[in-house]
């Protein structure tokens, strides 16, 4: 061993690899090899201190404010049955809202199709100004 004072060895009981890129834990400040970093894998004692994780509600995608020794399945299903804003005739909504503008036409699309000319609002069918007998501009309408 040329460089002996080189690196650390992983403070893992069972590990103690000597690791010249050495990874110090944020929440013990202890040394661990790249196998041992993880929380889980060093059975951290301080975890609680950084590994903190903000559960979500299913229905309406808040975040929970879940406190010290709270069991976050208790605190997310009194949220749902409290203070949630899940609108379920929301989720319903209709896509096809842009009613098509030509008499008779009753077809409706996702997006507005306007016509450059007239201004109006018609479906894929009747998007063309020949197709919706356009009376919005002087100029010459050709048929190609």
């Amino acid at each position: 061993m040329e460089l002996p004072w080189l690196g650390q060895h992983c403070s893992e009981r069972t590990c103690k690899q000597l690791d010249f890129l050495p990874l110090k834990c944020n929440a013990c400040g202890e040394v661990f090899c790249k196998d041992h970093i993880r929380y889980d894998d060093h059975k951290c004692t301080s975890a609680y201190k950084k590994n903190v994780q903000v559960p979500v509600c299913p229905l309406c995608n808040t975040p929970i404010p879940v406190q010290k020794g709270e069991i976050p399945d208790i605190v997310v299903g009194a949220h749902i049955d409290k203070d949630c804003k899940y609108n379920p005739a929301q989720q319903r909504q209709k896509i096809f809202t842009n009613k098509c503008l030509r008499p008779g036409c009753k077809r409706k699309e996702m997006m507005k199709v306007v016509c450059e000319q007239c201004g109006g609002s018609f479906c894929i069918k009747h998007r063309h100004p020949l197709d919706h007998d356009c009376k919005g501009s002087s100029q010459p309408i050709s048929k190609a």
